[in-house]
């Protein structure tokens, strides 16, 4: 597997500005920053989806996104947050890399997320529940 760019960041190629960092995870800012104070948050490991970590990295990885929110949150007082997490380019990913935008947002601030509702019926839902699972 080529190291992606994130893997590169974790091993120093690559220089970033860094928020945290412990033996399973690292935050830095998003070179992109959609607003200030942009932050991802990436396992140290790559790994391209979220469907191929195991649990423990799963919680650890969004305990430290949600500390990073606060963080973020208090240090730019944004009017909302959004934190995102995406898989493979059908699902909007666009660095092989597990990862989760720390997104501060401001109203009108240019950055969308918008997807067409299909309302299925009640009995679709049950049907599409059923097929899950846990």
């Amino acid at each position: 597997m080529t190291a992606s760019v994130f893997t590169r960041i974790v091993q120093r190629e690559l220089p970033t500005a860094i928020v945290y960092e412990d033996d399973t995870v690292i935050a830095f800012m998003d070179a992109g920053q959609c607003n200030p104070g942009h932050v991802l948050v990436a396992p140290k490991r790559q790994v391209e989806t979220l469907m191929e970590l195991d649990d423990d990295t799963v919680a650890h990885l969004f305990t430290v996104a949600a500390r990073v929110a606060r963080a973020v949150q208090a240090a730019f007082e944004p009017e909302g947050m959004t934190l995102l997490q995406t898989n493979k380019p059908a699902g909007w990913q666009t660095v092989p890399h597990v990862h989760v935008h720390v997104l501060p947002r401001y109203a009108d601030d240019g950055v969308g997320l918008v997807w067409p509702r299909k309302d299925p019926p009640l009995d679709e839902l049950r049907a599409y529940a059923a097929r899950i699972q846990l």
